[in-house]
């Protein structure tokens, strides 16, 4: 098989291909950047016999953790300076930015789940949580529980096509076409499932 660039993985079917020529440990490298496809493929790829599941979840939501906590240490060490610079570009006005620093102060649970569950918002919104100088061990305990559920959620789903994909392919013959199958379901119950955290993530700001 050709090597799949790590720019591939932001797809469904190039994390699959990627996951399984890299193994566990630059599987793990690649969590820390796209975390949530990498680990559905990594889960399909495990059900097919490629990988232990268990460990898939474990290296799943430590790059999700390890992640939080490098955004963490930038906005701490350069306080406002990074994210003043390039927040405007992923949605973080100087306005909202205030009104996140406000909630962090008072509502700290409710507003990191609403910057963990919000597109684009993690990278810049959780250096501003670094830059307020939360506890860090505040700021992991808070992350874990939010990214626990996510992360069974994400595994689950990967195996579970995974498994469906091994038994049709063992009934039918044309298992490339089983597989563009599967992976388009993948993709829209992940963009479903995407779609929702987004929802939730507004709900939760605008409480």
């Amino acid at each position: 098989m050709n090597s799949v660039h790590l720019l591939d993985i932001t797809n469904f079917a190039g994390a699959f291909q990627w996951v399984i020529e890299h193994g566990y440990i630059l599987m793990f490298f690649a969590m820390l950047i796209e975390g949530p496809i990498v680990t559905v493929a990594a889960a399909f790829a495990a059900a097919l016999g490629y990988f232990d599941v268990f460990i898939v979840f474990i290296l799943s939501f430590l790059g999700d953790i390890v992640a939080d906590v490098i955004y963490y240490f930038i906005g701490y060490f350069s306080r406002l300076a990074v994210i003043e610079k390039f927040g405007k570009f992923f949605g973080l006005t100087e306005k909202r930015m205030h009104r996140i620093e406000a909630l962090l102060n008072g509502h700290s649970v409710k507003t990191l789940i609403a910057l963990k569950l919000t597109p684009v918002l993690p990278t810049p919104g959780l250096m501003l949580v670094g830059a307020t100088k939360m506890s860090i061990k505040r700021f992991v305990k808070i992350c874990s529980i939010i990214i626990f559920p996510r992360t069974i959620f994400l595994v689950i789903m990967g195996y579970y096509f995974g498994a469906a994909y091994e038994v049709m392919a063992k009934q039918f013959e044309k298992n490339y076409w089983i597989f563009i199958f599967i992976v388009a379901t993948v993709a829209i119950v992940y963009y479903l499932f995407s779609r929702l955290l987004a929802y939730l993530g507004r709900r939760v700001e605008k409480i």
